[in-house]
């Protein structure tokens, strides 16, 4: 399922312990990267930089990155001064390359927790507001934002995941959560839960509208799926609940192409979900296991958060991923 394209790092990736298609080794020309792989189907790509010709030239890693799907992109870097410099790096990640590390600790953490922007933003060098820095500023102070969770297949878990949502959420942030046309939400004895009718739905929304946050339980809302900014669809790892809807709609995964899917209460493994990715020809935006209800800090569901937009709840991680990824 995945690609390793190696040179001076050739003895390491070839311990990783993940399925691979395609394996080339030597010293390439990004040509004849783009050439090989443009048109050929795999998971993941990690490229050892030294594989690269020329790759201490940004413009040959910009040339993969216009020709490359750059969110497969595992990079190993090695310890050259030009490699490894703040500008290099920055450049990396203004064209998308988000992935990247100095040890094979942190291809495989980047192999099952890929980077988003906000994972590597501290990285990234800005001399001027740019377009990204308006859009992660509004996220954290500019508007509420209104999330949705809907089952997606049957009983999936939207309701008990909305309250872990709002319980980890209202540790940094000022949020709510409100269900549609139910009364489940009362059986958590959270002050910060709601129950409203689809009709009065809109009127909850404008009352709370000052707040960060507010995550709805969509449920059958029709008035819900009119004021979400983003919807976390659920989809159990039942293959009994799986085959049921798509067995209800062939092309559900497809209709839902770029949203973000879930998979919940999850015992899969990385090479599970890429296989089930491969299978039904779509992506999941996170792997979320079995969560305690009762747990008081629940890392699992902050770093989903985190990897939502909510950057507060990266608390003690940041630095715990330097010294995986070996940056600085």
């Amino acid at each position: 399922m995945n690609v390793i394209i190696s040179n001076r790092h050739k003895d390491v990736l070839e311990s990783l312990e993940i399925d691979i298609i395609k394996s080339v080794s030597g010293e390439f020309d990004v040509d004849e990267i783009v050439s090989m792989f443009q048109n050929f189907y795999y998971q993941r790509m990690i490229l050892d930089i030294t594989a690269l010709k020329n790759y201490y030239d940004i413009k040959v890693l910009q040339k993969l990155s216009i020709s490359l799907d750059m969110e497969k992109l595992i990079l190993l870097l090695d310890d050259s001064e030009q490699s490894s410099s703040p500008d290099y790096l920055s450049k990396l990640i203004s064209m998308g390359i988000y992935n990247f590390t100095k040890n094979i600790d942190g291809v495989m953490y980047l192999y099952n927790n890929p980077n988003s922007y906000r994972d590597v933003a501290q990285y990234h060098q800005i001399d001027n507001t740019t377009q990204d820095q308006i859009v992660y500023q509004a996220v954290e102070s500019q508007y509420c934002r209104i999330i949705g969770v809907k089952n997606l297949t049957d009983k999936a878990g939207a309701t008990t995941f909305a309250y872990m949502m709002v319980k980890q959420l209202q540790k940094h942030y000022d949020v709510v959560g409100v269900e549609v046309d139910k009364n489940d939400f009362n059986y958590f004895g959270f002050k910060k839960l709601h129950s409203v009718t689809n009709l009065d739905l809109p009127r909850f929304i404008e009352n709370n509208k000052n707040r960060d946050a507010i995550i709805i339980d969509i449920g059958n809302s029709s008035s819900a799926l009119s004021v979400v900014q983003d919807i976390i669809y659920l989809v159990s790892p039942s293959v009994i609940k799986l085959n049921k809807l798509l067995n209800i709609n062939r092309n559900v995964f497809r209709d839902l192409s770029g949203r973000k899917l879930v998979l919940n209460q999850s015992l899969l493994t990385s090479k599970d979900v890429l296989e089930l990715q491969y299978e039904i020809k779509a992506e999941f935006f996170y792997n979320m296991p079995p969560l305690n209800e009762r747990e008081k800090d629940i890392m699992v569901m902050d770093r989903f958060l985190a990897k939502l937009g909510f950057v507060k709840q990266q608390t003690g991680e940041a630095e715990k991923k330097k010294k995986i990824l070996g940056l600085f």
